[in-house]
């Protein structure tokens, strides 16, 4: 501690500046959740559960249709996205690059705008329209690249061609080599994709505003109606009730990315 600069506690005290700015109203509306009444303040109305358990008979439906999307996009982004990655990490050149830009296209893209495309392009489409299907299309699309990039990053780390190379001098299949040799070594990869398109397939609004119907209302729509519509602790606890989602699928992709040192190799005392 005696050798900190003065340069290191300047960036202490901005970085806790910043996270102060960014975690205090956070913490104040989730805090309202649990207040009776927030006009009259905590201190006076004390707390209460009876605003999460507003939240939890009104939007039940618009959490669990939000979950049921994530797990949907999880499983497509899945036997999409790693084939893909393997793909482009196996044929290196202009046009795997030029695939790669593309599939990147929909995260450049505004939300609002690949909605109003994929409503225009769908729109003579009733059924698919108006059901859940037409959101997780949505969302697959926007969390594919995510999902890619996640695996294509491991994969271009790890030499995969030696590591099959030497999978098919032992007689495996393509099939073995793709599940015994590049799944296991692409895991961590394979891991934070996973968590990042389920976290961003919750929280996504933007697109969901406009692909929604009454009827396939997701957890970041109901909140907006909660704000808008209902009393400002409803509201509130609805703030909560996301961040109890939310919150552990971000530790788990903290400490799944977090690099893992190398345990030093022990010494032959002979």
């Amino acid at each position: 501690m005696r050798n900190r600069t003065l340069g290191f506690w300047l960036q202490l005290a901005l970085t806790l500046a910043v996270s102060a700015f960014l975690g205090v109203p956070i913490l104040q509306s989730m805090l309202a959740g649990v207040t009776r009444n927030i006009f009259t303040g905590v201190w006076k109305s004390g707390l209460t559960l009876d605003w999460v358990g507003q939240v939890l008979t009104l939007y039940w439906p618009a959490i669990l249709l939000s979950i049921e999307i994530a797990l949907g996009c999880l499983v497509a982004t899945l036997l999409v996205g790693v084939p893909a990655a393997y793909g482009l990490a196996r044929a290196p050149g202009r046009l795997a690059r030029l695939a790669e830009e593309a599939l990147v296209l929909p995260v450049a893209v505004p939300g609002l705008a690949l909605a109003l495309a994929m409503v225009i392009a769908y729109n003579g489409w009733g059924g698919f329209r108006q059901s859940a299907w037409f959101i997780l299309a949505g969302h697959v699309l926007f969390t594919l690249p995510f999902m890619v990039r996640a695996v294509l990053a491991v994969m271009a780390s790890s030499d995969l061609a030696t590591l099959e190379e030497g999978a098919a001098s032992l007689g495996a299949g393509f099939f073995r080599r793709f599940f015994d040799v590049v799944l296991p070594n692409c895991r961590s990869g394979i891991l934070a994709g996973a968590l990042t398109v389920v976290t961003l397939s919750i929280g996504e609004f933007n697109l969901t505003w406009l692909l929604h119907t009454p009827l396939t209302k997701t957890l970041p729509v109901g909140l907006a109606d909660a704000y808008a519509s209902l009393r400002l602790e409803i509201g509130s606890a609805y703030t909560l009730v996301f961040f109890v989602l939310i919150v552990p699928l971000l530790v788990a992709l903290q400490l799944l990315v977090r690099p893992r040192t190398a345990k030093p190799l022990s010494q032959d005392p002979s």
